[in-house]
């Protein structure tokens, strides 16, 4: 029984990490392109979809004043247009 388990486990851990890999950004994906995540989660039982929990997952965006953008009441030509 416990090896059911366990591998019932593995499959839900990997079917959810392959689900997580093709709805991420490509472009946001970090170590490695995502097909690539693809095929290692699929491919290496625990070891993928471990590694893209801890690797590849993207990381959560960043609110646009930390990204280097002004707030727009800081921008003189917006405060110029609401006059």
């Amino acid at each position: 029984m416990p090896r059911i388990l366990l591998i019932i486990a593995v499959v839900m851990l990997t079917v959810y990490c392959v689900v997580e890999v093709a709805q991420s950004r490509g472009y946001k994906v970090r170590a490695m392109p995502r097909w690539l995540w693809a095929f290692a989660v699929i491919a290496l039982p625990v070891v993928g979809p471990v590694s893209w929990l801890i690797l590849g997952r993207p990381i959560k965006d960043q609110p646009q004043l930390r990204r280097g953008h002004r707030a727009p009441d800081d921008d003189e030509d917006f405060l110029r247009g609401l006059r």
